[in-house]
């Protein structure tokens, strides 16, 4: 069954008003640093020799001096342009290199030196060069014939933008070196090398932890296939900057009694939160959000889709906040604007039009390869098809900005005909139960059948005390269906539902009752997605569970209780381990002081156990030797104190 509700902003309207400082960034953490290299987009030799001629066609640049071959006026220099882009703001310990090969082994001197002067590939010759008076920032002497030589141009990079160099030297030997028409692709090339500030402990960074190697953010990205992950704005890191034992979270959210009693009901509002910082100095609110970015990217994902909840409020300052983030830390990491029509069910099509436009000034919202904004409202059919229309033709005239629409719906099959011939793609918001999503290839191929792209979702769970509905994921089961409907079905990008929306406990962010496992699970269907299942070169178990059965009576007088959503999978009460291992392994499994052992087979297998109270633990033997082990540190009650349904999980390799 479809979720069609999701909860509004009111429940936790209270937390909107809290406010956020806005002094000088905390003090950057050493990461490890990035290279990226960039490709000469035009390069030139001139000769004085030959003041008229032309030698844009030539696979090499000459450089040499005045002297060059006997003659009085020989001299030879060359010019490169290169146009870099996607160095974030926040780069530190920046190096930037000007990479040469040379065609001759020669022992000659070469200098490099800013070009501000006009000039093209095609049209420039010795008369028509531009001035190349600037003084020289590096040199480099001595050439190999194939081998790179490199200068330093540091100085005169500052971040993204065109920059041009000339190359010039003094010697009367000519120094040969690969044009970007040479065949080998040993044109000169700029390399950028940085690191950037953590903005929080380090712990946000996946440093290894995996069953496999995760490719490189490179690798990730160069796929034609994207994962988002859905930001839900109102839980941010940290609402108050306060250590998390007495912060916001902890003092209203996950108590009953919080914000004066108004969750009591339902045994307050949250059963878990992002993980906990200590206090810092400067504009916390932005520095955790890039905390959120780089744990995300580290999690191999391409980018959020913004909840956009409002135009106006504190929500509003968050996704604001959230491309800015984006930008400073990495513009590749890319932010789909996902208008709520919930909270903007009152916005008028010209406001919520100049507020996107807003959105869309920075180079790391979202667009297509042609230019096309992504835009992908939730709850599309809140508006109608010819309202989104007309909306469309609003950004294209009064904000140049044309639209690629990507609605996602609560009901896609009721609604898919109607927005048709206006979107680029469609989505579903979907279940989150195995149940639900048994025949998830249907959708897509009726989404392919209709000439649009198709954004699946994948979850891990929802259980939502104040909404008094759950669904059963079968502790890892759903999450696995949600990422098979996507790779079987062929879907061009995936929305995991959710990053952060604890009160729906959908969450995929590191949290305080599930660590980084989730994660980590989703990283290795993730590069199956995008590149092919990886190989196993790490035995790792994961372990899932709820800290109670599900009809276990609380301690708490709450006076709603969840139910299970209709359509869901049937509620169950279970263990489960989840093996991704390099070979066949012994597992050894206690549960509440009961021991199960199995054979688990090379390669990814789960099993699942009943649940006792007490505590959970697996491990994984291979002759004789302990390969795997973990060990919940979230102990299993039959008489809890608030209904807490949502799964816990540990790995051994965290």
């Amino acid at each position: 069954m479809v979720n069609r509700y999701r909860t509004l902003w009111a429940v936790v309207a209270s937390a909107a008003t809290l406010a956020t400082a806005a002094v000088a960034p905390a003090q950057a953490s050493a990461v490890a640093p990035v290279s990226v290299t960039f490709a000469a987009a035009e390069d030139v030799f001139v000769s004085q020799a030959e003041p008229a001629k032309s030698f844009a066609t030539a696979t090499w640049m000459s450089v040499c001096g005045t002297a060059c071959g006997s003659a009085t006026a020989g001299q030879r220099a060359a010019l490169t342009r290169f146009k870099v882009t996607g160095i974030p703001q926040d780069a530190e310990d920046v190096k930037v290199t000007l990479d040469v090969v040379s065609a001759r082994t020669t022992d000659t001197t070469v200098a490099v030196r800013p070009v501000t002067g006009a000039w093209t590939e095609a049209a420039t010759t010795w008369n028509t060069r531009p001035a190349l008076s600037a003084p020289a920032i590096d040199s480099h002497t001595g050439f190999t014939s194939g081998a790179t030589a490199k200068l330093d141009v540091s100085s005169a990079v500052k971040g993204d933008g065109t920059y041009a160099f000339a190359l010039t030297g003094t010697d009367a030997t000519t120094t040969v070196l690969m044009s970007s028409r040479e065949t080998g692709n040993r044109g000169p090339k700029l390399t950028v090398t940085y690191t950037g500030d953590t903005g929080g402990t380090g712990d946000e960074q996946t440093d290894g932890p995996l069953p496999f190697t995760l490719p490189g953010t490179a690798a990730l990205r160069a796929s034609a296939k994207k994962v988002f992950a859905h930001y839900f704005s109102p839980y941010p890191i940290s609402l108050d900057n306060q250590a998390p034992a007495g912060d916001y979270f902890a003092r209203n959210y996950l108590k009953p009694d919080g914000e004066s009693g108004k969750h009591a009901a339902y045994g307050g509002l949250l059963r878990d939160r992002p993980l906990g910082r200590d206090p810092i100095t400067g504009d916390y609110a932005l520095a955790d959000l890039k905390t959120e970015v780089r744990q995300a990217i580290a999690a191999g994902l391409d980018g959020f889709t913004v909840d956009i909840l409002s135009v106006t409020s504190a929500q509003w300052t968050r996704a604001q906040n959230l491309v800015k983030a984006a930008e400073a830390v990495d513009p590749g990491f890319k932010i789909v604007l996902m208008p709520d029509m919930n909270g903007l069910a009152s916005v008028d099509s010209a406001a919520f039009a100049t507020a996107m436009a807003k959105l869309a000034a920075s180079k790391s919202v979202y667009r297509l390869a042609d230019g096309r904004l992504v835009v992908a409202p939730f709850k599309a059919e809140g508006r109608t098809a010819a309202w989104w229309s007309d909306w469309m033709k609003t950004m294209e005239t009064q904000h140049d900005i044309k639209v690629a629409l990507v609605p996602t719906f609560v009901d896609f099959n009721r609604h898919r005909d109607a927005f048709a011939s206006i979107s680029y793609g469609f989505s579903n918001w979907g279940s989150r139960s195995p149940a639900a999503n048994a025949g998830l290839k249907t959708n897509i191929d009726r989404a392919h059948g209709m000439g649009k792209i198709w954004m699946q979702p994948v979850s891990v769970q929802d259980e939502r005390p104040n909404q008094s509905v759950f669904d059963e994921a079968g502790n890892t089961e759903n999450l696995r269906a949600t990422w098979k409907g996507a790779i079987d079905g062929k879907a061009e990008w995936v929305q995991l539902t959710t990053w952060n929306d604890y009160s729906e406990n959908t969450q995929f962010a590191p949290s305080r009752n599930a660590g980084w496992t989730y994660l980590d699970i989703n990283a290795y269907y993730l590069t199956c997605y995008k590149l092919g299942c990886p190989r196993i070169t790490n035995d790792t178990a994961y372990l899932t569970h709820r800290i109670q059965p599900v009809a276990a009576a609380t301690e708490y007088a709450q006076t709603k209780l969840m139910k299970l959503r209709a359509g869901s999978t049937a509620a169950r009460d279970t263990v489960e381990v989840l093996t991704m291992l390099t070979a066949a392994g012994k597992v050894s499994v206690t549960v509440g002081g009961t021991t199960h052992t199995y054979d688990a087979p090379a390669g990814v297998f789960a099993k699942t156990f009943p649940l006792k109270a007490g505590t959970a633990s697996a491990s994984v033997t291979r002759s004789s030797a302990v390969v795997a082990k973990v060990v919940s540190p979230y102990a299993i009650s039959a008489t809890p104190y608030v209904q807490d349904l949502h799964y816990r999980a540990a790995s051994s390799e965290r």
